[in-house]
């Protein structure tokens, strides 16, 4: 060690950096050897280099005075011939001498020296060992011929009038201005678009074409007609535009034989030039071009950015777009990979959207194609999946993609990303707005089956519309439909507005209440100014403040509204018979024109506590009032309030278990799912089983060593099943699950899941899923009858069909639908009973749902669509009767939720939480209530308001009505009423016949006499047989006939369930036959006004308050006991 350490030299005693760069005595006896490194470029040759060529700012210096250089001696030359004497010398003398002044002689001999030695320089620069490959440079060979006379002028005085062409210069100078645009691209690192390359070569070419021409005739006619300048342009104007006047032309042959060749010339380079330019013309109609960086500035605009563009797609998003007022200044800027689709580019050359829509052909992951559409400049960008693709995960990966690089070259500018999978979801948290498909579908899908036609109701919520569709309809129901559709959800300060600024200071449920009374409007949430977490019904307990945001639906938002107070004598009149009759109601009438809706109000001044607010007549006297229902109080009071059914339900099912939960052990425990199948999900209090099931237990059609069941039916289930048909059991599925299983639904309420799969499920989907309570699974498809049979088709409340992923992509877009809609149709025909809500891919093949060719009704809504479509309707498939009771539903009618919250940011967030995907503290959920004849005697929408509002807190939406199709017949009644038609006139035409055949001379019998006789013969034959009253009895045995055709086809339908059923062990006990439900309508009514009247069988919509938010004070300690047994049992699974 010590003669290692001696070897070393000690380290110099400052180590200074000046030591480092000089180095130092003790380092001098080292080894080490300094390398430099690109001596190459240390030589003389290559520093010129460098700066006459490899240098952009210099080399562009250079050609730039290059450039100059050209143009200078053109223009020497331009004021050598205005100098000049063409009248000097005769014969061919003129064209070989010309007349040249010292000091312009000078000139063009320095101009030559100079271009001359710098086309030598950059010759030796760029010479690369081919000698010639320099010489036959066409640009060289010009130089030398330029150039060279002048210098031998020098040495020789006697050739300084010599001619000498230097009118091509100008060529050298396109030559130096093409490389000069060059050079200026590179120095500034810009692409300029290819089309201004092509323009500038283009003129700069017909310009040196005719500069040349000119100048050669010009002085070549010095021995002809002597032209000047001027008349040699004339004369190249006139015969390069194929006018040719003929006042002007040459005379000898040299001009002549130069007009031919500068003709050949331009006839052979400018064609070249303009296909060039055509080309580059027709590739910049493909991409679009560029969104002018001015424009960017001084307008708004936004970036829509697909990976392809289909006419559907673009008309949603242009027509929900534009629907708002304060978004007709904005231009939409679309970016997609893909060339302009046929129908697309029919649709954006309509004046309507050509100034306002631009099509640009680039990737959002170049940064080139990003600064096109000036996407750090946009308000916004629009970031959607190709739904359509076979490989959905693959579509996710690149919406991610282009989410990120827009994040990275525009992070300022709003993102709005719309996902196909939930557990991509994590990757683009960053941005502003995230639309979930699959969260968003199977949640809608399963709310549908407890809360009937919820896609529709959300579907309408989040589409713009005037309510102006089917007011032209003569029928009733699509008149109300329509109207109610238009209704949309608003926001506004409470301080600022006219409908609720008086609330402030009392209670939601008051404010609701009173304001629905008073101005028609549904108040149904509200955000404190110092918190971003809205509350939908925050309950009865909740104070209004004046700083709070207020979300209310109503026809339009209260800033378009005009209002007027009715007179006080007319209420007066009014109040004498305040409920004679349905036409003495309360009338709010709301009429909606140009955007603005005028509200005549109702006085609602403080009435006197003791008399309640709505009354009946008593049965006993006309004048004598009885209190039905108790007023709405300004502030709650928990001796007023009587506990929730909810709440009182599950406190029995919590602490007294029934004798059938206590012989199968099922008691269920309240807290967060342990597990979820994918990150993002948002946390959910629900119904759990104390242990998790067996991952064998989860399957319906096998038994196994905990049970022995095979078939939904050996389960015994107390409720009707719920059975989900899918391909795949994707993580969206488990949406489908939470709400289903949420705290809030009652326990006796909850209906056994089956997932009928094509494929089996994953372990790490039957990890999240074997928490829940009666949650099963099986592998089968609808195809197979014997599959729907084994999980219990046979007596399950709601068939939910999923449009699979391996079917949305076909040739023909909307042949993507052909197999679900063949496969629902088995089942609507099979099953009639069985209520279906299928998932489409196109809304256009709602149609084609539950198809009957010969029903006149159906027809009869097809051309009502129509109607509305040519009106410009947004919603012209609302009144298909699928959709409009909530058996149809297409993901892709939710594309609006995204584009609506350019403008209303927070429609995501309500749509979420009345889909129960997120769970706010405090917040309330979605539900539904059915009227039955207990209730009808609240009568009206405003009566029913006010009972849930003093009583357990519910705000009411809207309404689900059902009602029997007045006006519709089946297929089977249009075929008999067809045929008894065709009967009749038989029966007709033959008694005619016998009493008047040999009097009648019709065309008929002239034209076919015999088939007229034969006709004839028959009729007396069948008329001997009939006895009297035959056209009742044929009539009668028509319709026997037509009704056992019905029925055999029904038959045979149902032998054939009934035969498989025994085939595989089942009983058909459970089977309905004969159960059609085929001749009823239903339809939504959202926010109605509040005279409408109650019907029985009507399903309403509520926004229920959280029932862990308020628990009444009166409610006994058993119920206070068990929501600290639930608060335990959150937290214990939140543990786990």
């Amino acid at each position: 060690m010590v003669d290692l350490e001696s070897e070393v030299p000690p380290l110099p005693p400052r180590y200074r950096f000046r030591d480092l760069l000089l180095g130092d005595q003790g380092w001098q006896n080292d080894d080490r050897v300094q390398v430099e490194f690109y001596m190459n470029e240390n030589t003389f040759k290559e520093r010129l280099k460098l700066f006459f060529i490899k240098n952009q700012r210099s080399s562009l210096r250079i050609r730039l005075f290059n450039f100059s250089l050209k143009l200078l001696s053109c223009l020497l030359y331009i004021i050598r011939v205005l100098l000049d004497d063409p009248t000097q010398g005769h014969g061919w003398s003129p064209i070989i001498w010309v007349n040249r002044s010292l000091p312009l002689w000078g000139l063009q001999v320095s101009v030559a020296l100079i271009s001359l030695f710098e086309t030598m320089l950059l010759g030796y620069l760029s010479y690369k060992g081919n000698i010639w490959e320099q010489v036959l440079r066409i640009p060289f060979l010009l130089e030398i011929i330029n150039a060279v006379p002048f210098i031998i002028t020098i040495f020789w005085p006697a050739l300084r009038n010599l001619f000498i062409p230097v009118f091509l210069n100008c060529w050298l100078a396109k030559h130096a201005l093409e490389n000069m645009i060059n050079d200026l691209h590179r120095a500034i690192q810009r692409t300029q678009s290819a089309m201004f390359n092509q323009v500038l070569i283009l003129i700069s070419t017909l310009l040196c074409l005719i500069f040349t021409c000119i100048c050669g005739i010009q002085h070549l006619e010095r021995a002809g007609n002597k032209l000047t300048l001027f008349d040699s342009l004339y004369f190249c104007i006139v015969t390069f535009s194929t006018v040719g006047f003929g006042d002007v032309t040459p005379k000898i042959w040299p001009s002549k034989l130069l007009v031919v060749i500068m003709i050949c010339v331009a006839l052979v380079v400018l064609p070249i030039q303009f296909e060039q330019l055509a080309y580059l013309w027709m590739e910049r109609q493909k991409s679009g071009g560029n969104y002018s960086r001015h424009r960017a500035q001084t307008e708004k605009h936004v970036v829509l950015c697909v990976s392809s563009l289909k006419i559907d797609l673009l008309m949603d998003f242009l027509n929900e777009f534009y629907a708002h007022p304060r978004l007709q200044d904005y231009y939409v800027v679309i970016l997609c990979p893909t060339e302009m689709d046929v129908q697309v580019r029919r649709v954006l050359q309509i004046p309507m959207w050509s100034q306002r829509v631009i099509y640009l052909q680039g990737s959002v992951l170049k940064d080139q194609d990003l600064l096109r559409a000036k996407m750090d400049d946009a308000e916004a960008c629009f970031i959607l999946s190709s739904r359509c693709e076979v490989d959905r995960t693959a579509a996710d990966h690149q919406t991610i993609l282009r989410a990120w690089a827009v994040k990275d070259f525009a992070p300022k500018c709003p993102l709005y990303v719309q996902i196909l999978k939930p557990e991509n979801k994590f990757h683009i948290k960053f941005a502003d707005h995230v639309v979930c498909e699959e969260e968003f579908k199977y949640a809608m899908l399963a709310l549908n089956c407890i809360c009937p036609a919820t896609s529709t109701l959300i579907t309408l919520l989040v589409h713009t519309s005037r309510g102006q569709e089917g007011q032209q309809s003569p029928e009733q129901w699509q008149k109300m439909y329509g109207r109610c559709s238009g209704n949309e959800v608003y926001h506004i300060n409470l301080e600022d507005s006219t409908f609720f600024a008086e609330y402030e200071g009392k209670s939601f449920t008051y404010a609701s209440f009173h304001a629905h009374k008073k101005f028609g409007v549904c108040l149904i949430g509200v955000r404190r100014e110092d918190n971003k977490n809205i509350l939908l019904n925050p309950g009865p307990r909740y104070i209004m403040s004046a700083t709070d945001i207020c979300f209310y639906i109503n026809i339009t938002k209260e800033e378009n509204s005009a209002f007027k107070k009715q007179e006080q004598h007319r209420k007066n009149n009014e109040s004498k018979s305040y409920y004679h009759g349905p036409s003495r109601l309360p009338l709010h009438s709301v009429i909606a024109s140009m955007g603005t809706v005028a509200i005549d109000l109702q006085d609602t001044g403080c009435r006197s506590s003791s008399g309640p607010t709505l009354t009946l007549p008593s049965e006993g006297s006309k004048n004598g009032r009885r209190s039905s229902i108790a007023p709405v109080l300004e502030v709650a009071d928990s001796s007023s309030l009587q506990a929730c059914d909810l709440l009182s339900d599950q406190s029995e099912d919590e602490t007294t278990p029934s004798d059938d939960d206590i012989s199968t052990g099922l008691e269920y425990a309240k807290g967060y799912p342990p597990y979820s199948p994918y990150i993002g999900s948002s946390p959910t209090f629900c119904h759990l089983l104390h242990e998790k099931v067996p991952f064998c237990c989860l399957r319906l059609d096998k038994g196994c060593q905990h049970n022995y069941y095979e078939d939904a039916k050996a389960y015994g289930f107390k409720n009707k099943l719920i059975i989900v048909a899918a391909e795949t059991a994707g993580n969206g599925l488990y949406n489908f699950i939470v709400p289903l299983r949420a705290y809030y639904r009652p326990k006796k309420e909850l209906n056994p899941i089956v997932l009928l799969l094509d494929n089996p499920p994953d372990m790490h989907f039957l990890d999240a899923i074997c928490w829940f309570p009666m949650v099963y699974y099986m592998v089968g498809s609808i195809d197979n009858l014997d599959d729907l049979l084994r999980c219990g088709v046979t007596f399950a409340a709601n068939m939910v069909v999923v449009d699979k992923e391996s079917t949305m992509s076909a040739e023909e877009d909307y042949m993507a639908d052909a197999k679900t809609i063949v496969n629902v149709q088995t089942l609507f025909r099979l099953f009639s009973s069985l209520s279906i809500i299928t998932e489409l891919t196109h809304p256009a093949n709602m149609r084609f749902m539950q198809f009957r060719a010969k029903d006149c009704y159906s027809l009869a809504l097809s051309k009502l669509e129509k109607k509305e479509r040519e009106k410009g309707s947004n919603l012209a498939f609302m009144f298909r009767l699928p959709f409009a009771a909530g058996r149809v539903f297409s993901i892709s009618m939710l594309d609006t939720l995204l584009y609506q919250s350019f403008v209303k940011d927070y429609m995501i967030s309500i749509t979420r939480l009345l889909l129960g995907l997120d769970t706010t503290p405090g917040s309330g959920f979605l539900c539904s209530m059915k009227i039955t004849e207990d209730d009808l005697w609240i009568r009206t929408y405003a009566r029913l308001y006010q009972k849930l509002c003093s009583s357990t807190g519910d705000i009411p939406i809207g309404i689900y009505r059902t009602e029997s199709q007045k006006l519709t017949t089946s297929e089977s009644q249009i075929s008999i009423s067809v045929e008894e038609w065709e009967d009749t006139k038989d029966t007709k035409e033959q008694i005619n016949n016998r009493n008047n055949h040999r009097n009648s001379t019709s065309s008929d019998q002239s034209d076919h006499p015999l088939l007229r006789r034969k006709s004839m013969q028959w009729a007396r034959r069948l008329s001997r047989k009939v006895p009297k009253h035959s056209g009742k009895t044929a009539e009668k045995i028509s319709q026997q006939r037509m009704s056992l055709y019905k029925r055999s086809e029904r038959q045979e339908l149902a032998e054939l369930v009934k035969n498989r059923m025994k085939h595989l062990g089942l009983s058909t006990a459970g089977y309905d036959e004969m159960n059609d439900h085929q001749n009823t309508l239903s339809y939504i009514l959202i926010n109605p006004s509040p005279d409408t009247r109650l019907e029985l069988n009507d399903v309403v919509y509520l926004i229920r308050p959280d029932p862990l938010a308020y628990v009444p004070n009166s409610a006994s300690s058993r119920k206070n006991s068990f929501c600290n047994t639930i608060g335990q049992d959150a937290r214990e699974e939140t543990q786990l």
